[in-house]
């Protein structure tokens, strides 16, 4: 299965406009933004699990990324709430569940296999630093290598000036509005800017975004 597989290629995708695909687990459904493979594939997608759903136990090949967007996601490492971000690292295995039900940002086979470390981040609790600019906020969420990942809040009216993503940069938008030359991205849109692209954005409403970067290059180990 391809779904905006190039990474050559600039990608938009409004995930709030997207059906709800079940998954090979009963109560699990997915809304698939980025896809190269089958199940073990290369994945970038949004999990719904139902309340008292689970999915079998299973290994993470290619590591396993994910920010919890809504409900509580649990798994042998405990539960994890709304604005917790979980990095599994290459080789790993957990059996996943919910309770009460919740919807994840779940990002797969995206990791070097030399990155070892477990992350577990409470965003909610995690320090703010200042920004690129004035009016832009920046949480790190992890570095290894190239790869960066990091939330990114925009206050209200912030214009960041013309700028080339020399090694591409993804985006997810959490909470509020994003505007550039090429469109708008309300909250729930996921759009990719492939190496050596370039735009100027800006933010009438403010919004909070996720952002990784780096993971893009061609030599990226993965």
């Amino acid at each position: 299965m391809k779904i905006n597989a190039d990474l050559s290629q600039r990608a938009v995708v409004y995930s709030e406009e997207l059906p709800w695909v079940n998954s090979p687990a009963l109560g699990v459904q997915r809304r698939m933004l980025e896809r190269d493979g089958e199940e073990n594939g290369r994945a970038t997608t949004i999990v719904r699990f139902a309340p008292n759903s689970s999915f079998p136990m299973h290994s993470h090949g290619g590591g396993e990324e994910f920010l919890v967007l809504s409900g509580v996601f649990s798994d042998e490492h405990g539960d994890h709430g709304p604005g917790t971000y979980i990095r599994n690292p290459v080789g790993s295995q957990h059996t996943p569940y919910s309770k009460e039900g919740c919807i994840i940002f779940v990002k797969l086979c995206q990791m070097s296999p030399e990155d070892q470390n477990y992350v577990c981040i409470d965003t909610n609790q995690a320090a703010w630093e200042p920004g690129p600019i004035a009016g832009l906020k920046v949480m790190p969420l992890h570095r290894f290598g190239t790869e960066r990942v990091v939330l990114i809040e925009w206050e209200a009216g912030i214009h960041f000036p013309h700028h080339t993503h020399e090694d591409g940069s993804e985006v997810f938008v959490l909470e509020g509005v994003l505007e550039d030359e090429y469109g708008s991205y309300p909250k729930g849109t996921w759009f990719r800017y492939p190496v050596g692209s370039s735009h100027a954005a800006f933010s009438p409403s403010g919004c909070l975004l996720y952002a990784k970067g780096g993971h893009l290059l061609p030599d990226l180990k993965q």
